[in-house]
């Protein structure tokens, strides 16, 4: 939509004048923001201010912080990062805006996105979207461009008993009710009213993250996709501002070449949305388990992997009776993630392992006795290692609707404003009962000195892969046949060198995610989770060549 080679960049002589960019700002009302690095009050400078930046030093890992500025972001680039004044800390380097746009205008009508656009057009500059910034794979940065934001875009929230096409389109066989989100409204603004309502709406597990961006378009997955279906596949049509300004609706009658792109074909590529009418669904009971466990000492390593295989070898049968979740595991974490603090075996047992995997999984429309029953064959299998060589643990619950589950175990906003290298694997049922799953858990686990953290979204499989059959969904076609979502991450320090850095994610790219593609050949990934591109300064000839912004 918006990309061409050779945009212009502030240092060349067809740059915008300082006269031009007035007259933009202007033109929308005094919205432009000329950008500014969220921790510059930490470096020398004029914008140098102590105690600004203790309050950014203090917030960095707030999502509210980070999404409340024009170009903070959840997983913030290397070019101006924060550091602790009060614990006497200086600066490593200079702070620049690096690979973050030059300007930002702060929608709140379309008419404001629709002026950028032609703007940015007229004199040949790279756009980029942002709506909250909660974006792993940066794609609302980009070197030398102008930034729409869309987070105030606000038109309201409006519930439908049952769901009219606005263009009576007769290719839609949604009779059901639907919500239209008009404009950069989060997943906790959605689902609130939901649940107010008795319904569903498919959002994101995080409730900070935005509706109409990057996690729609690019498929979106939560905590009610396997019963329900993907983020994209809930959308009954859409209103988007086109390359040319133009506000058209798109929905399977008009505009279906735009509207297959957006459910599913990635986030600010085919033009920006600014409001979409999504499905909702009459809230059912829930029955969640959670399930943790970790080797009793560092001696049954081999049993912990024993057990991460059995419980990944169970997944598509579960999957097929009902069960879907998310879970994580790691063999050396830099925080707890199996709590005990009553377990004794000859004595008290550490009470937080770092060495552990834990995942909460639920079934709808169940009851919790239910979902032990189906649960049942894995945990006589665990039954061998419990009390002698691992600590497992688990609990079951009940839930009367949607809401009350999603409040008390999911729903969660993790810390953010760290940086990490990530790569990500759709695995389908061949893979997860393959002999060679084991062998591959152990190459994604790194080692205790070089650990991963891996992610598992078990979401897949029920109406995920039912919604296949939809001629309109742009969705990558290999979450119709996978089970889980694998996410497999590294970090490093704060201020790493580049040389760390690109060896963390090379051994991501090279060998973790090469590992994975190995074990589900067949499959793909989810584009907003995958390896994010990178250069080598020696030339390594297997680059990612994900997340590229307009």
């Amino acid at each position: 939509m918006l990309a061409k080679p050779n945009r212009n960049a502030p240092t060349d002589p067809c740059w915008p004048s300082i006269a031009e960019w007035n007259n933009l700002n202007n033109s929308v009302s005094g919205k432009l923001i000329q950008n500014v690095q969220p921790a510059a009050p930490c470096y020398p400078g004029p914008l140098q201010n102590d105690a600004a930046c203790e309050y950014v030093d203090a917030h960095w890992t707030s999502e509210a912080f980070q999404a409340s500025t024009a170009i903070g972001l959840s997983y913030p680039t290397e070019s101006c990062p924060v550091f602790n004044i009060s614990a006497g800390q200086q600066p490593t380097q200079n702070c620049t805006l690096g690979d973050q746009p030059v300007y930002t205008v702060n929608a709140t009508e379309a008419a404001d996105v629709a002026k950028s656009i032609q703007f940015a057009e007229k004199n040949n500059i790279r756009v980029v979207i942002r709506d909250t910034g909660h974006d792993l794979l940066r794609r609302s940065t980009g070197y030398g461009s102008l930034q729409i934001w869309i987070k105030y875009v606000r038109q309201g929230i409006d519930y439908q008993g049952t769901f009219i096409h606005t263009q009576k389109c007769s290719k839609s066989t949604w009779t059901g009710s639907a919500f239209r989100i008009g404009g950069g409204y989060t997943w906790s603004d959605v689902l609130g009213e939901a649940a107010s309502r008795g319904v569903i709406v498919v959002g994101g597990g995080t409730p900070s993250v935005g509706c109409l961006g990057g996690w729609m378009q690019g498929g979106g997955h939560g905590p009610a996709v396997h019963d329900f279906g993907l983020g994209a596949d809930q959308v009954l049509e859409a209103q988007v501002v086109l390359a040319d300004g133009q506000l058209v609706t798109a929905n399977a009658c008009q505009h279906s070449d735009l509207f297959f792109a957006i459910r599913g074909g990635g986030g600010g590529t085919y033009g920006v949305v600014v409001s979409t009418t999504v499905k909702a669904h009459a809230t059912v009971k829930v029955a969640a388990q959670q399930l943790s466990f970790a080797p009793l000492n560092s001696s049954y390593m081999r049993d912990f992997m024993k057990a991460v295989s059995l419980v990944h070898n169970a997944y598509p049968d579960l999957s097929d009776k009902g069960m879907s979740g998310y879970g994580s595991w790691s063999i050396a974490s830099p925080t707890p993630l199996v709590y005990n603090y009553n377990y004794t075996l000859g004595g008290p047992i550490a009470a937080n392992f770092t060495t552990g995997f834990t995942h909460t999984v639920a079934v709808f429309g169940k009851t919790a006795e239910e979902a032990e029953t189906i649960f049942a064959p894995v945990m006589a299998q665990l039954a061998d290692f419990d009390g002698r060589r691992l600590f497992v643990n688990t609990t079951y619950s009940s839930f009367t609707t949607y809401a009350a589950y999603y409040t008390a175990l999911s729903g969660v906003e993790i810390p953010l404003g760290s940086s990490a290298a990530l790569g990500s694997r759709l695995l389908d049922r061949k893979a997860l009962t393959s002999p060679k799953l084991n062998e591959t858990l152990y190459a994604i686990a790194g080692t205790k000195e070089e650990p991963s953290s891996v992610n598992i979204v078990f979401i897949g499989g029920g109406q995920v892969t039912k919604d296949g059959a939809d001629a309109c969904s742009g969705v990558n076609p290999a979450w119709r046949t996978s089970y889980v979502h694998n996410i497999v991450a590294r970090g490093w320090a704060p201020g790493a060198d580049e040389a760390t850095r690109n060896a963390v994610y090379s051994d991501i790219t090279n060998v973790k995610v090469r590992a994975m593609k190995e074990l589900a050949p067949d499959t793909g990934a989810y584009m907003n989770e995958v390896s994010y591109i990178y250069f080598w300064a020696a030339g390594d000839a297997d680059v990612s060549l994900a997340g590229r912004s307009l």
